[in-house]
Order: C-alpha cells, then structure tokens, then sequence
C-alpha cells in the first residue's frame, strides 16, 4: 500500500506531512484565540458549569481543542464524546447514552431510557465521579434536541451538577442558542466562546509552527507565499492545511525546497481544492 509520507517529506527533510487534515493535538499552534477558548472549555469542566459553549467556523480548530481536552482529563471524569448527534426525542438520549457506555437493550420507552441515564450519574457521583457529554458539530441538532439536553442537566444531586454539557460547533449553533425559544437553555450556558479566523501574522507562525513539529526549520515558505495563503484562506486553519500541502507536493514535483508565492498561486489556479480563489491579485516574491 503506498504511503502518504513520501509525498514530499524526503524533498523537504521532514518525518511526517505537517499539513494533514485530521485533527491532532501534537500540532496545535496556540494562537491567543485559541488559548482563550481552550481555557473556556478548561473553566467550564472546573466550575462545573451545566453547559459551555465553543463556536467557530469550519476548519477553525474547534476539534483539535477538542481532542486535546480529552487528553486531559482527570480519571475521576467520566467521559461521553458525540461527534455527530441527530434524531428526535429519545434518538439524542440513546445517543448519549451509548457515548457513555450505557447498555440500553433492555429499555423500551423514553422514560425507561431517562431513568437508566438517571442512575447512571448518580451512581457515578456516589462513587466520587463526575459526567461529562462533549458533543461535537452541536449546530446539527434541532431546536428540540438542544431543549432536550438542557433538560438532562436538570439531573442533579443536593447543589452538584450530575452531567455538564460541552457543546462544540459552527457560528449556527451560537444563532440558534441565542433564539427566544432557547432562553432557558441560554441561561444555563455559564461559558462560551467564538473562535475567529487566523489573522495575517498568526498564519505565519501557525505554518512555521507546524512546519517545525514535523521536523523542518519552519521557513520553507517565504513571508509572500504566507501572506498568500493567509489571502486564499481567509485564516481558517483547514483550508491553510490544504493550500500548504497542495503546496509542497508541488514544490517537490519541482525538487524546489523553497516555496514562493508563485506555487500558492499555481494551486489557487488549478483549482485542486474548494476554497474559492480570492482574487487576481498576487504577491511577488523577492528574490
């Protein structure tokens, strides 16, 4: 089977692609945006906040933070993660209870559902463990999906909260959650944050930064060919993986180990991915 590393690491002395698009904790480049709303998700599982909130558009990073917060989690937390949770009332309950490894084949109605969640967490609680339901891509379930998890915080043991919320998605998702019909769901939201695009600088040290972990020198893109990948993608971080890879497996076809501005044009212009092209207007490398 042939492998992905030897598109272009040989020519560029690395020991892995630094621009993969799977999410990875070993390459998050901490750019003040990012910190802040990795310690977003931090205060909100240490105040126990009923639910937190992180938004951001496509490619933003929400995951990386994500899978990096797993990490680190204490082992006296219990853990549920959905990726991609729809469905109607009692599908998102199954959901969550498959995401924390509860066995529901004996269950055969919602309230039967309910219940098994319910001594679920306080058998957790008694035994000194805390729950936590992190669900990703959030802006896909329904107005009454999102009403139906504030009702699962509604849980609760003496003051303590027996399940906490962490809900990562898209800017619709923030949208929805600001809606007159969701105020009580709004309401219990303690933390929230929205990641924005990467600005000019940041793109610079993010494709240096990840440049530098895969083991290159973190200068195989000139200041322009950064400048010019900031302008195609507008600072998301995914389409920025996708421009630096297309860009250096051309470089490589080449045997250049420098990539200028010329080779973002070259991939902006042969269309090999879907970000849009943002205009005619090229940076010129100097020589």
């Amino acid at each position: 089977m042939m492998s992905d590393t030897g598109l272009y690491t040989e020519q560029f002395d690395l020991s892995e692609r630094p621009f993969t698009l799977l999410p990875d904790p070993e390459f998050i480049y901490w750019t003040p945006m990012h910190r802040r709303a990795y310690s977003i998700l931090e205060y909100g599982i240490l105040t126990h906040a009923p639910i937190t909130v992180v938004t951001g558009e496509v490619g933003a990073g929400k995951t990386t933070l994500v899978q990096k917060l797993l990490k680190s989690i204490p082992d006296d937390v219990t853990i549920g993660l959905i990726s991609n949770a729809q469905g109607g009332r009692g599908e998102l309950l199954r959901w969550v209870l498959y995401a924390l490894d509860v066995d529901t084949s004996g269950a055969r109605d919602y309230v039967e559902l309910f219940q098994l969640l319910q001594n679920f967490l306080i058998e957790e609680y008694a035994a000194g463990r805390r729950s936590i339901l992190v669900i990703d891509e959030a802006q896909n379930l329904s107005i009454e999906g999102l009403e139906e998890l504030r009702m699962l915080t509604n849980v609760n043991s003496n003051k303590d909260e027996l399940l906490q919320l962490v809900l990562v998605g898209q800017p619709e998702l923030r949208e929805m959650v600001l809606r007159p019909e969701l105020r009580q769901f709004a309401q219990r939201v303690v933390a929230n944050f929205h990641l924005p695009a990467m600005d000019k600088d940041m793109v610079a040290a993010y494709i240096s930064h990840r440049l530098k972990v895969a083991g290159g020198q973190g200068n195989e893109f000139t200041k322009q060919a950064c400048e010019r990948v900031w302008e195609v993608s507008k600072g998301v971080p995914r389409l920025v993986n996708q421009i630096c890879d297309f860009a250096m497996v051309y470089a490589a076809t080449s045997e250049e180990r420098l990539i200028l501005s010329s080779v973002i044009d070259q991939v902006v212009k042969d269309g090999v991915f879907f970000a849009g092209y943002s205009g005619d207007k090229g940076v010129t490398d100097e020589q």
